[in-house]
């Protein structure tokens, strides 16, 4: 067992573990602690407790100390300054007519570095961006590119249920969110009642999703035959997945009648529920769907396991047609040939001088082993002359 101190960074955070030494802290304090990011601000959110070692990421840092009411003003000067600076990276940005939404702004504790957050629908180029904000505050600038989702948690806001939103009041990751579980919770596939502010599948669709599992596990699907308690035999047309009724079209004395019965009152062969979606749903909810957090708001505090190294192609390969992309979009605003279709025309003239030098190659090739191939034949040709009988006219020249 090793004793930590939960402490957040930001509202609706990951809770990182620190060594608290001796100093006693109570849930609300705030501490000055060291991470990857530098010095930093923190929140007491667990008080100092004794936890399984296997559940702490080592070496764990200490606490450096108690914050101050001078922090607390360091805090909130760092407030106005970062408000400053989102004006003036918005300035910047129209400057260089860059495709990309800044979304905040933000200062380290101690002043080292500044990070700006934004959105974009794809790969941009702001070096010449860094070099002028690094002008104007003498400090490491950092960009990142955030998602939509990112996005929401930061900026924050009221969803239609009326209540704020999930993502900035107490969650701390992104869980996937599949259409999936829409179709399961029988929700109309209505991509105005079942997106979020921010454009993706609401989150609260993952809170009830094991909840509708288990009652749906439990209930017929439309269409299938059930027996009711009371003998008949008939079709479900209808399904209460809260209430756990069913709607049963039965034939009494010759005649159809629609009857509901609790769940408890029919025998059938459970079987798998059919939560396939067809592709005209599909295509009409593209780009809903989103696997978690694109990139996380929170630096991990505390040094990772070193883990090998994925390498991923397809990402390499969508980045280079990304950056071809982003080079014609340049040549053409400065009316110039594209760079891409010069490099295919190279490439393509290359390959046809690489193919005639292969051609040339076997050409000399074959003609070097003719003649060596003829050569021979004419070393044969002599030895056996030689081995052979002389020619007259040489023997009498000899006799003579």
């Amino acid at each position: 067992m090793i004793k930590v101190v939960g402490i957040r960074f930001r509202n609706a955070g990951k809770i990182y573990y620190f060594d608290p030494l001796d100093i006693d802290f109570s849930t609300g304090d705030h501490a000055i602690v060291e991470t990857a990011r530098g010095i930093e601000y923190g929140t007491v959110m667990i008080a100092p407790r004794e936890v399984e070692d296997d559940k702490v990421i080592q070496p764990l840092k200490p606490v450096i100390r108690r914050a101050t009411p001078q922090d607390d003003q360091t805090v909130i000067d760092n407030r106005e300054k970062e408000k400053h600076a989102y004006k003036v990276c918005m300035e910047k940005i129209a400057k260089h007519e860059l495709q990309m939404k800044l979304v905040q702004a933000e200062y380290t504790f101690d002043n080292n570095k500044l990070l700006f957050y934004f959105t974009a629908d794809g790969r941009i180029d702001f070096r010449e961006l860094v070099k002028d904000l690094a002008s104007v505050f003498r400090t490491r600038i950092e960009l990142r590119q955030i998602g939509v989702r990112d996005e929401t948690k930061m900026l924050g806001g009221i969803g239609i249920c009326g209540r704020e939103l999930c993502c900035c009041t107490y969650l701390s990751d992104f869980v996937p969110v599949s259409i999936k579980m829409a179709k399961e919770q029988n929700l109309s596939l209505n991509p105005t009642k079942i997106s979020g502010v921010c454009g993706r599948l609401m989150c609260c669709l993952k809170n009830e999703e094991d909840t509708y599992e288990y009652l749906n596990s439990r209930l017929p699907s439309v269409g299938d035959i059930v027996t009711t308690g009371d003998g008949y035999k008939g079709e479900v047309t209808n399904v209460n997945v809260l209430r756990q009724k069913v709607k049963v079209l039965v034939e009494v004395d010759d005649e159809k009648e629609l009857r509901e019965y609790e769940v408890e009152e029919l025998s059938f062969k459970p079987r798998r529920r059919n939560t396939k979606i067809s592709e005209k749903e599909l295509k009409e909810l593209e780009g809903l769907e989103d696997e978690g957090t694109t990139m996380a708001l929170d630096e991990p505090q505390q040094p990772q396991e070193n883990k090998p190294e994925k390498k991923n192609h397809g990402k390499q390969r969508y980045h280079k047609e990304k950056d071809r992309e982003f080079r014609d979009q340049k040549d053409a605003q400065e009316h110039r040939e594209p760079r891409s279709q010069k490099d295919a025309e190279e490439q393509k003239e290359h390959g046809r001088e690489h193919q005639r030098d292969n051609h040339k190659d076997q050409k000399d090739q074959k003609d070097k082993n003719f003649k060596d191939r003829n050569f021979k034949d004419k070393r044969k040709g002599n030895k056996y002359h030689r081995r052979g009988p002389k020619p007259e006219g040489q023997q009498s020249n000899e006799s003579k």
